[in-house]
């Protein structure tokens, strides 16, 4: 079995810029780029497209909370419907990126604050869902969880993801903070390999917590990012996993 390796991108605004999505693209091979309501504006939606395709990576939409001034990651009270058209929205505007340069969507992977509330809330799990099966394609998620529960159920395909770059609590769910911090590339890869061939990974308070996954994320917003993107596809290219 092989796994591929999935990056949060795209994330630059105007004049501000985040992350080295460039310098990224050759040690990925999917890239989930923000749709406007977290980062990104349509200048930096179209240039990461292309630059995607230029690197023959696949493209899956990474749609948010309507909040670019907490970068997504603050958690908001939203009806289901609110939710499900916020995503249709999103992703469909990104599609249209796809379609000027001929791609297909790949999948919809949600970010930050919604994510997480997918992960806890089967409601907000299957707005997100419904607003997936518009464009018939999988949703990325955290495995033991209500992705897993409800986007299936839900008849969504769904691919369980592993984070190279963020904590576990001792619950198995991810710790999704409002600033990445810096990670050491080497203990990255490490972790994601004891992750894919073992199924366990050390939680905060230094519990084994079990762990599946089909794909491993990374950030572009993470200190070091290039490093530890590199480092994570080094490793699993050497043991054929990637």
């Amino acid at each position: 079995m092989t796994w591929t390796i999935n990056c949060d991108m795209g994330e630059s605004y105007g004049l501000y810029t985040m992350g080295d999505d460039a310098g990224i693209m050759p040690f990925i091979t999917e890239a989930n780029v923000a749709c406007g309501f977290h980062a990104a504006d349509p200048m930096v939606m179209r240039r990461t497209v292309q630059l995607a395709r230029r690197f023959g990576v696949k493209v899956g939409a990474h749609p948010s909370l309507p909040d670019r001034e907490g970068f997504g990651r603050r958690e908001m009270r939203m009806r289901p419907e609110e939710i499900a058209n916020a995503v249709i929205y999103q992703v469909g505007a990104l599609k249209g990126f796809l379609a000027a340069e001929g791609l297909p969507l790949n999948h919809i992977k949600p970010h930050g604050a919604l994510y997480g509330m997918a992960a806890k809330d089967a409601e907000v799990a299957r707005a997100i869902a419904e607003a997936a099966a518009v464009f018939g394609v999988p949703l990325y998620g955290l495995c033991g969880t209500q992705h897993e529960a409800v986007y299936p159920r839900d008849g969504t395909p769904f691919v369980g993801e592993f984070y190279a770059d963020l904590d576990y609590g001792p619950d198995g769910h991810l710790l999704i903070t409002r600033e990445h911090q810096a990670v050491d590339p080497d203990k990255a890869a490490q972790r994601v390999l004891r992750a894919l061939s073992e199924g366990q990974v050390h939680a905060l308070d230094g519990s084994d917590v079990p762990v599946r996954a089909e794909s491993v994320c990374v950030h572009s917003d993470t200190p070091g990012a290039v490093a530890v993107a590199r480092a994570v596809c080094a490793i699993l290219r050497a043991q054929a996993l990637v």
